[in-house]
């Protein structure tokens, strides 16, 4: 049945946390990427765009079986309120749920999945209707693109995101300025470019650098182009955000064998062990001087159990079977 099913796929936000699973999907079915046609009129150029992305998307729906949405957000809003013959599959990160989902016809799709317990709790409480829907389905790699490399402690900290004020970089870089007056030797490694929305609080953030005397044990790294690389670097990942669905780069940096901690944003229990997550910044800086503290075979053995939770819990051999399944179940009852 599977080579069988014609599955259309429409992303209209990130590529980031898509590109294994796409290929997945081009390797198990009859795979076509949704592309809205464009054009380019002196007037009247963005009601005709409009029309025709509808029409466009009209067409997508009627040529498939499933219609896989990477995202529930503007798309998956026009397509739910036109008629289809597909099934329909979206999976809801995080963001869509405060900007999107109110605007959706959740009776227009059949299968929704989250990334975490905790955002299936919250989408429950918001439309309850639909709870026979949803599929937790953790944010997955392919393990063995991110490989676990034994390597000498150097007191390099990381952390990789868009720099926007959710992540709480600035308040990491206040914490981590109290933190080397106990730890000189540590260095703090941002990956992430600035955000679009956000310059402000980048330029917040090379301040506060400055200002704290930090500039040569901080480095801003800008878009990292490869971060299997990046990781190899690191000796402690840190997410610090206030809120995630189930962030991606703690992943990675675990399948390299980083010593990953997270604040305790919702989920976050979902993605580590209790053990590795914080609330306070005093915690966050205990964690990290009991981990500098520890000899070189202890923090062998916390590298190898961060590289085999990432496998265990986050590999695509294991959770892409999942969405693949869905997939497949939802054909099924068309």
């Amino acid at each position: 049945m599977k080579n069988r099913i014609r599955l259309g796929v429409v992303n209209p936000e990130t590529w980031d946390f898509f590109h294994d699973l796409y290929r997945l999907f081009v390797a198990t079915y009859r795979t076509s990427l949704f592309e809205a046609r464009r054009v380019a009129l002196p007037i009247f150029r963005d009601r005709v765009n409009n029309a025709l992305r509808r029409r466009d998307l009209a067409r997508f729906l009627s040529r498939n079986d499933v219609v896989f949405f990477e995202w529930a957000s503007n798309l998956l809003a026009e397509a739910s309120a036109l008629p289809r013959s597909a099934a329909v599959v979206t999976r809801l990160h995080r963001w869509e749920m405060y900007h999107w989902a109110h605007r959706i016809d959740w009776d227009a799709v059949d299968g929704i999945v989250l990334v975490s317990e905790a955002k299936r709790a919250e989408f429950s409480a918001r439309f309850p209707q639909q709870r026979h829907k949803l599929h937790v389905i953790p944010e997955f790699i392919d393990c063995s693109r991110f490989p676990f490399r034994k390597k000498r402690f150097s007191g390099s900290v990381g952390i990789l995101c868009h720099l926007s004020p959710r992540k709480r970089v600035y308040e990491l870089i206040l914490s981590f300025a109290e933190l080397r007056k106990h730890h000189p030797a540590l260095r703090l490694s941002i990956g992430g470019d600035a955000h679009p929305a956000h310059g402000d609080y980048y330029r917040a953030l090379r301040s506060l650098t400055d200002r704290l005397g930090l500039d040569g044990a901080v480095r801003f790294e800008g878009y990292i182009d490869h971060p299997a690389d990046w990781y190899a670097q690191i000796d402690i990942f840190v997410s610090h955000s206030y809120s995630e669905g189930l962030q991606v780069s703690p992943i990675e940096a675990m399948a390299c064998g980083c010593y990953t901690l997270a604040h305790r944003w919702e989920g976050a229990d979902e993605l580590l062990p209790d053990d590795c997550l914080y609330f306070t910044d005093r915690e966050l800086q205990e964690k990290i001087s009991r981990y500098c503290g520890l000899g070189e075979r202890e923090r062998e053995e916390q590298a190898e159990r961060m590289r085999a939770l990432a496998v265990e819990r986050f590999d695509i051999a294991r959770q892409g079977a999942r969405i693949l399944e869905l997939v497949e179940q939802v054909a099924r009852g068309r």
